[in-house]
């Protein structure tokens, strides 16, 4: 029987000898083990079509001497995916024609990384981080994701929240190498024709805005293509879905922001944003095609304005494997978070009165999951929602108001008008969360008020980026003399007040969104239920351990993120299989199966 040639990219072909399929497969990557994508052996036509770069890949990551590349030279170093600087070997560089194409020295990956580290933390900026970063994304791809997983803490605000916010609003002017699929209203018709252009053909993850509320800056129009792309180096670094099964998605509809538009140096559709119906059906087109192409497919909605997040949410959670961030993903985060204050206060989750500041899709969102966290914890669901009240610009949400949206009507209590403060008077709540995207909204008066009726009052200061947050972690702290319980959206830096060092922790949806995308694809679930969400938040509520509750932090340190995102997918594929949701096969040993598939640069 003959060997059996590989395709590579359409530039060079491996001859593959029929016995050595899984030494070729096996290098990197996934393959089936128990009918979940894992490591095992693959037939013939599996590795022709799902895992043509995996030969290319076995000869510099493993050395594996079953295949020889006629791949030439400049292109390996060329290959993001494939480029290893100067840690190619002796063998590979003989083998891989390098010889004289690099410098004498033979580094480490350890080495590498370092270096790396020391030439970001020499920038002067945030911003300049960023750009690096993304330059590193686009020339060495292996060793961006082993910066990001090696370094997590330290550089998961560059990559993303707050530095991805100020990265948007310039993105047109730093922009250097394009990233991601772009839709326009002109290409209605034809998604499907222009996604064939994309390289890749096994796409399991897929994150796509509009761009119309980005973080808590608004509508930035294509400018906001670097949520998307910011979202998905998060789920390789922090889940380890391969970087070559995501796409990130830029629905270019247009921008209502009169100084992008004005702007010579946009980048995007300049054109006012469409909306109604034809807004509709260029989303629908792009979500039809993504069933068509990628069957198995996860679809993440991410920063949409309010009403267009809501209405694309309920059209598709029945039917699509997809979510939105903003609304389920924040709200796994939060409930993880309080209930990992009950520990701290000496209060049971069912007794807790919450207060929300801002009544958008955030705040909502974590609303409706509490609701059900609460039904869970044996109350009805009109008494789980009796104890979640909002305020939002025009003071107490009350049910004789006329000006409410649908998703503010189950919050809509009796009770007569008040503002935040008199609010806070009048219910004692236990906690308080914003979601404002306005800064400096939790004053002085309102710490001084929450610490009046509680011991240990409970903030959560969600919106980012930095500069958006309603108040920050030493004002927290100082303003209630160190009872506070204290967590944010973004990161900020420990405080220490008379004495006492606190670490506030970041509800962070990088916490819960890589988790449940992992556990998701690997158990093929067909859709993706508020049950995963709570499976997700009781994970990780669980795994903040007593040394974090000391020092004020609500969430585990970020330097565990893969245990988590592996824990968290544990969680979401055990309760897919109990729903009957899951496709593949249940593997014999469910954490080994997901843990195999998980990405390693």
């Amino acid at each position: 029987m003959g060997a059996h040639r590989v395709p590579l990219r359409a530039k060079a072909t491996v001859a593959i000898a029929p016995g050595n399929v899984r030494k070729i497969v096996d290098c990197g990557g996934e393959s089936p083990a128990e009918g979940l994508p894992g490591r095992g052996t693959y037939g013939i036509q599996e590795a022709r079509t799902r895992y043509r770069d995996e030969a290319a890949r076995s000869q510099i990551c493993r050395s594996t001497g079953s295949a020889m590349a006629t791949r030439k030279s400049f292109d390996i170093l060329r290959d993001k995916s494939l480029y290893k600087s100067i840690a190619f070997t002796r063998k590979e560089r003989l083998r891989l024609g390098l010889e004289g194409l690099l410098p004498h020295v033979v580094a480490t990956e350890s080495q590498l990384v370092d270096r790396a580290m020391n030439g970001l933390r020499a920038l002067p900026r945030d911003i300049d981080r960023y750009m690096a970063l993304s330059s590193m994304q686009e020339r060495h791809e292996r060793l961006f994701y082993r910066t990001l997983m090696t370094n997590i803490e330290e550089t998961m605000p560059w990559i993303y929240t707050p530095t991805v916010g100020q990265a948007c609003k310039e993105f047109s002017h730093i922009s250097r190498e394009p990233k991601g699929f772009y839709i326009t209203p002109d290409d209605r018709g034809r998604i499907g024709k222009f996604l064939d252009n994309w390289p890749e053909k096994d796409i399991r993850v897929i994150v796509v805005t509009d761009g119309h509320r980005i973080l808590g800056l608004g509508d930035l129009g294509a400018n906001g293509m670097g949520i998307p792309v910011g979202k998905l180096a998060l789920y390789t670094a922090c889940a380890g879905i391969p970087p070559r099964h995501c796409l990130p998605v830029m629905l270019d509809v247009g921008t209502n922001n009169a100084e992008l538009l004005a702007d010579p140096l946009y980048i995007g559709y300049p054109r006012p944003r469409i909306s109604g119906r034809a807004y509709f059906a260029l989303v629908d087109e792009f979500v039809r095609v993504v069933q068509k192409k990628y069957p198995s497919a996860l679809i993440q909605f991410e920063d949409f304005q309010t009403p267009d997040a809501y209405a694309l949410l309920n059209a598709y959670r029945d039917r699509v494997l997809c979510f939105n961030d903003d609304i389920q993903g924040t709200a796994a985060v939060a409930l993880a978070g309080v209930s990992a204050s009950t520990r701290i206060i000496k209060r049971p989750l069912r007794d807790l009165r919450i207060m929300f500041l801002g009544a958008g899709s955030a705040a909502t969102g974590i609303a409706d999951l509490m609701a059900s966290a609460l039904v869970g914890e044996g109350l009805s669901l009109e008494e789980a929602r009796q104890r979640l009240w909002f305020v939002d610009v025009k003071g107490l949400v009350v049910r004789r108001r006329k000006d409410l949206m649908a998703h503010n009507l189950p919050y809509a209590h009796d009770h007569q008008p008040l503002g935040f403060v008199a609010a806070i008077d009048a219910i004692k709540p236990h906690v308080l969360v914003g979601a404002t995207g306005a800064p400096g909204t939790f004053t002085r008066e309102v710490v001084e008020r929450m610490c009046a009726h509680n011991t240990r009052p409970v903030l959560f200061a969600l919106s980012n980026p930095t500069s958006k947050a309603e108040c920050t972690a030493e004002q927290a702290y100082e303003w209630s003399r160190g009872r506070v319980v204290f967590a944010s959206g973004s990161p900020f830096g420990t405080v220490t007040y008379r004495g006492h060092t606190f670490r506030p922790g970041q509800g962070n949806n990088a916490y819960v969104f890589p988790g449940i995308g992992l556990g998701a694809i690997v158990c093929q679930a067909r859709r993706i239920p508020d049950e995963f969400f709570l499976a997700a938040a009781r994970t990780l509520a669980g795994m903040v351990r007593p040394r974090d509750l000391d020092a004020g932090s609500l969430y585990p340190r970020l330097n565990d993120i893969r245990r988590i995102s592996l824990a968290i997918a544990v969680s979401v594929a055990e309760t897919a299989y109990a729903m009957r949701l899951a496709r593949a096969r249940r593997p014999r040993n469910l954490k080994n199966a997901i843990a195999r598939f998980m990405y390693e640069p």
